[in-house]
């Protein structure tokens, strides 16, 4: 059975606009008692499949999500564990790929299908059911799930699975749980299901007659505002976007997963949105009286929690392949693929565009972001750099062809403000699920899927210390990785966030508990821990350049691009200088009663935003 999974695999491609190409570029895995035999065996028998051993199962499922965001969904790999902690380990990977609409294969081990000598290891065992395993644990993570309890259930199940995987609108993570004892039992499948079969990628055009109302509704708008998703680039519609945007004179704001889909320079480029969106986008944003949200489900952070579009008249066009989206803030829904539906929309509007006046304010706002951006860049706060200006030297730096690779902590919402894009696949930040730990893996993944590129992996010391273990796997893959490594004695995000809430950052900075209690973050008499990274670093083979300054790191990108091999370019940054806020608000409650003075100022503040969320309702 496991080997006919893997001949299976092998023989699956997809196509899109007459370009074909093999779906699945191999399997990641950790053997246990649970797949060793079955899947195990079969990787080892199909030689042209390839196999790359990982060091941490969550990690290896954020390696094949980011290399599925790199291909556009396109292409992936397939993850395979052992049943027991090796398989819920792979659950938070889960997570991140259906969160993010990613498309990734997971083959957990699992129990015995034939039972009688239950329990065995590693078998949560249930007074209610038998037919319960920890696999259960992924269904609500992912778009597709099942458990293969004999051999012939296979026949049905796998292109069930490549329906999900292969579909824009419902891929995500999809489970096969494989019993370890029916992965080595033998069948006479039919040699139909192992034949090569290419899955058709379309490009959904919308209703007709919604179109037409978009397209009397942007001609009656006065000042419109795109905010490009994701599926922009999933799409590959970026270049349609830039043209639409200067032809019809409507400014682009990004989400996370959309930055890239207009480039540094464009003229209509407003940057990020939201919460960690820049001063130009945010002001545009309160005065639209229409949004055209194209491949976006409008996170809170997008909308910052639906305090943002002011407009009393405000409405919304929404192109999305899923319907679920289309539909979100009682918009108009375009329900299809982006370039085609754009395509559409540009020529009914042949010859309109925005008025002079709103072009020349758009353009104002964009001139004064960049000159914010040039000032942060240029801070040299003393003693230790702000991370602003590191991410600068970066940006700044750094190969403009490369990759760079990010997702949790405060860099994020940093690196959406002052990020300069320069190609549409220069921004890789995982936001959906914001998952401490994905960007070593991330940068991994993104390596495995564009090897010509250089990536730069940005990552604090919080994500660092949950998982570098892939470090070990990029030195065995002989991966070029450039990891930037901020230290910020503690977790910064949430302790700039803990302030903000009148709690003094509890809990997030890096100390020793004195008299048994965790000194505030702001506390000056503490001691710090003895953690030394950089030498955590080089212990697992990677070579370490260590910092003082944003020369230091400018000099040290510099020396990493000559050399081959994975550089740790490691710098202590200042945790209290942040990138200010610009006009949005996030939506974190204060504690209602509290016998802290700060807590109850920071609630009276919240409640004052609080009434400021509105409900979007459709508008004919």
């Amino acid at each position: 059975m496991a080997q006919a999974v893997v001949a299976f695999l092998k023989n699956q491609f997809v196509m899109r606009d007459g370009f074909e190409q093999r779906f699945f570029a191999g399997c990641s895995g950790i053997f246990g008692h649970g797949n060793v035999s079955g899947i195990g065996q079969a990787l080892q028998e199909h030689k042209d499949f390839r196999y790359y051993q990982s060091r941490n199962e969550q990690a290896m499922v954020h390696s094949a999500v980011a290399f599925a965001k790199m291909k556009n969904r396109l292409q992936t790999l397939a993850c395979t564990t052992s049943i027991g902690p090796g398989a819920t380990n792979m659950i938070t990977g889960a997570a991140v790929a259906t969160v993010n609409r990613l498309p990734v294969l997971l083959l957990p081990g699992d129990i015995f299908a034939r039972r009688n000598v239950a329990p065995v290891l590693q078998q949560l065992e249930s007074e209610h059911s038998q037919d319960m395993s920890v696999n259960d644990c992924f269904k609500p993570v992912s778009r597709y799930w099942d458990r293969i309890n004999r051999p012939d259930q296979l026949i049905t199940a796998l292109p069930e699975a490549m329906r999900v995987l292969t579909s824009p609108s419902e891929t995500g993570a999809v489970t096969l749980a494989l019993p370890q004892d029916v992965q080595t039992e033998a069948y006479d499948y039919p040699g139909e299901l192992f034949r090569k079969r290419v899955w058709k990628v379309h490009r959904n055009r919308p209703d007709r007659e919604a179109l037409v109302q978009a397209t009397e509704w942007i001609k009656n708008s006065h000042r419109p505002l795109i905010i490009a998703g994701g599926g922009v680039l999933y799409s590959e519609a970026e270049e349609l976007l830039r043209s639409f945007s200067e032809r019809r004179g409507i400014p682009v704001c990004e989400t996370h997963a959309g930055k890239g889909s207009v480039l540094h320079g464009d003229p209509y480029n407003l940057g990020a949105v939201g919460v960690t969106g820049t001063l130009a986008a945010n002001r545009i944003a309160k005065s639209a009286d229409l949004v055209i949200g194209i491949g976006t489900r409008y996170s809170d952070f997008t909308t910052a929690s639906k305090t943002l579009f002011e407009h009393p008249d405000v409405r919304f066009i929404n192109i999305n392949v899923a319907e679920f989206d289309a539909f979100k803030h009682g918009a108009l829904p375009l329900t299809g693929d982006a370039k085609v539906t754009m395509e559409e929309l540009n020529d009914a509007l042949s010859g309109w565009t925005t008025s002079h006046e709103y072009q020349s304010e758009c353009k104002a706002l964009v001139e004064a972001w960049s000159a914010e951006v040039d000032r942060i860049y240029a801070i040299r706060n003393k003693p230790l750099p702000s991370q602003g200006e590191i991410i600068g030297a970066v940006n700044e730096s750094g190969d403009p062809d490369a990759v760079m690779v990010c997702a949790a902590g405060s860099l994020p919402g940093d690196l959406h403000k002052l990020w300069r894009t320069r190609h549409p696949k220069q921004y890789h930040m995982e936001y959906g699920f914001s998952t401490m730990g994905y960007e070593i893996a991330g940068g991994l993944g993104v390596k495995m899927a564009a090897p010509e590129r250089s990536v730069y992996v940005l990552v604090g010391d919080g994500s660092y210390l949950m998982l570098s273990s892939d470090l070990v796997t990029a030195i065995q893959e002989g991966c070029d990785l450039t990891i930037v490594l901020f230290d910020n004695d503690g977790f910064k995000s949430i302790g700039g966030l803990s302030r903000s809430l009148g709690q003094e950052g509890f809990g997030t900075r890096y100390v020793f508990p004195e008299n048994g209690i965790l000194p505030g973050d702001t506390d000056e008499d503490v001691r710090t821990l003895p953690v030394d990274l950089a030498a955590n670093a080089a212990s697992l083979g990677a070579r370490v350049i260590e910092c003082k300054n944003v020369g230091d790191v400018e000099n040290a990108l510099k020396e990493a691009k000559k050399k081959k091999g994975t550089t740790v370019i490691y710098v202590r940054n200042d945790r209290y200088v942040d990138v200010p806020g610009y006009e949005a608000w996030w939506d974190v409650p204060p504690a209602e009663v509290s016998e802290m003075p700060a807590v109850q100022e920071a609630r009276k503040n919240w409640e004052l935003m609080r009434v400021k969320e509105q409900y979007h309702f459709s508008r004919d």
